[in-house]
């Protein structure tokens, strides 16, 4: 079933150019530009902690103190698995009334290098686990603040961290603005590539801003399965298998005793089987090419731990011919309790077809599956490759000038995206030509950065009191 069809995410279709821009400036008397800029957290706030106290509930009990373990960290750390509760927050905020596909997770780090299938180096967004049809503000909402959390661990000052969140948003908003005016189908087609972010970092940053990019670039295409297999594997009996590394790696023969192993691995064939019936026809005949030699449980990331995350080393022509896939668990999104549930039965296919619509391309293996587990518990996933030439960014090692380069980026990508799916015109006419909602959006990212260090000192103090478990392990 279908989830909301894109002609339904806009807010008159076929409408003119002419009508759709009038919808655009009428919704800015509904709810000025101006009055994005403020966050105020209400007197009846949910527990932040017990928000995430809910999603630990469904998740694998022994990895749940790992999670706390990397929320504590740091702000910025919280802050990448607090999307459920800066949903929450966002829902109290004000909206335009415009939807388009959300990421739904669109802090700075979930935009990377990614590989095209035609094997170009892209930038894009790489996260969609939370992705539903909302109000396309709270992306540039939660993209904003993630700027400002992380200028903030850098030391940068009120001016810089302004400076940073304006030349995002204001790159959003232009970029609007322009897919407002594009074809439809040259719309669909636009693209950055790491051609054109060498081009991009000529006219904005110094020399060795660009040699970083340069390397940064090169390293993200050594990023693939041979490389996986390097890292991850070892030689047990002449085969190569699933080097165990635990607890953030662990080979299934680890985990269970040999009956329920033997059925889990039955269940995972079946898993690769049954999941190539949602890639074309010529991406099954390639996946049918390579066989399951081993499974791991692997922990990934911060907000994600704790779901079950599977690889699954794959081998084609001989035992040098590698393939790592990953089977990542699909819940809920955090925004369906705000925006409605997905009409899209399996959390997976939410998850995959969110990520096709608003990436410019995707992963050739993307996909999805619902599994019966051994518990006796139906789980949804969607898989994908483990690693395709992806690259990174690293605030840490960010000045100001090569961050607000990075944000503008981020926001020319984030507006292709909702481009594709949200009615393009009335938000570039709503946006306008003025700064605006840039302005408001550096008032709201400052603010919500507060509550951000509010919420994470609550997580410090739950952890120094016994509510909560925490075990500090590096990040994978």
């Amino acid at each position: 079933m279908p989830q909301k069809s894109t002609t339904a995410l806009r807010s008159a279709p076929h409408a003119t150019p002419e009508e759709r821009a009038s919808l655009g400036k009428e919704a800015r008397r509904r709810s000025p530009r101006s009055g994005h800029a403020v966050y105020e957290p209400p007197p009846d706030r949910p527990d932040p902690l017990k928000i995430l106290e809910a999603q630990s509930a469904t998740r694998v009990p022994e990895l749940v103190p790992i999670r706390y373990g990397r929320m504590m960290e740091s702000p910025f750390r919280f802050y990448r698995g607090a999307a459920a509760i800066m949903a929450s927050d966002l829902a109290a905020t004000p909206r335009s009334g415009f939807t388009a596909q959300l990421c739904g997770d669109a802090h700075m780090l979930n935009f990377r290098l990614l590989a095209s299938p035609e094997r170009q180096l892209m930038f894009d967004i790489n996260d969609f686990d939370e992705t539903l049809p909302g109000p396309w503000e709270w992306d540039v909402k939660r993209l904003s603040a993630s700027f400002v959390i992380a200028a903030r661990a850098n030391g940068f000052d009120d001016t810089e961290r302004a400076r940073i969140v304006r030349r995002t948003v204001r790159s959003y908003r232009e970029a609007m603005i322009r897919f407002a005016g594009m074809r439809t189908i040259d719309v669909w087609y636009a693209k950055i590539d790491a051609e054109r972010l060498e081009l991009l970092a000529t006219d904005r940053l110094h020399k060795r801003g660009r040699k970083n990019l340069t390397r940064a670039i090169e390293k993200a295409r050594g990023r693939d399965s041979l490389q996986a297999f390097d890292r991850l594997t070892e030689t047990v009996h002449g085969r190569p298998m699933i080097a165990a590394d635990p607890p953030l790696l662990v080979p299934v023969a680890d985990l269970l005793p040999d009956v329920e192993r033997h059925a889990l691995e039955r269940q995972f064939r079946g898993l690769i089987e049954r999941y190539g019936s949602t890639l074309s026809s010529d991406r099954r005949t390639l996946l049918s090419d390579y066989r399951l030699a081993d499974v791991a449980r692997k922990v990934v990331g911060v907000g994600s731990v704790g779901t079950r995350c599977w690889i699954f080393l794959l081998l084609g022509r001989d035992d040098q011919d590698p393939l790592f896939l990953q089977a990542k668990e699909a819940d809920t999104s955090v925004l369906a309790a705000h925006v409605g549930a997905s009409t899209y039965r399996n959390q997976g296919e939410r998850v995959v077809s969110g990520q096709r619509l608003m990436q410019a391309t995707s992963d050739i293996f993307l996909g999805w599956e619902r599994v019966d587990g051994i518990d006796g518990r139906k789980r949804d996933f969607y898989v994908r490759q483990l690693r395709d030439w992806k690259g990174i960014a690293l605030p840490e090692t960010m000045n100001p000038r090569r961050m607000r380069a990075f944000g503008e980026v981020c926001g020319v990508t984030l507006a292709r995206a909702h481009a594709r799916s949200g009615d393009r015109i009335a938000i570039a006419a709503y946006l306008g030509s003025g700064d605006s909602f840039d302005r408001a959006l550096a008032t709201f990212a400052e603010a919500y950065a507060d509550q951000n260090e509010r919420d994470h000192q609550a997580l410090v103090d739950a952890v120094a009191a016994g509510r909560l478990p925490a075990e500090e392990l590096p990040t994978s």
